[in-house]
């Protein structure tokens, strides 16, 4: 297991975790976060080997 420390805001920490879906890549960690269970689910399938760039774009086209 790997832990980075970081200073998360506390609004973020209240949000349900099956409502969140988490990307890293070597310099950036991105926290997204759904309106329910089922788009989570959605978003991580559509977006299997996406570029961080491909799923901010899928992400702001059909989540936003």
């Amino acid at each position: 297991m790997y832990c980075i420390r970081a200073d998360i805001p506390n609004s973020l920490c209240e949000i349900d975790d099956e409502l969140k879906a988490i990307y890293h890549s070597k310099d950036t960690v991105c926290i997204w976060v759904f309106k329910t269970r089922d788009d989570r689910n959605k978003f991580v399938d559509e977006t299997a080997g996406m570029l961080k760039v491909e799923r901010e774009n899928h992400y702001q086209k059909y989540f936003m």
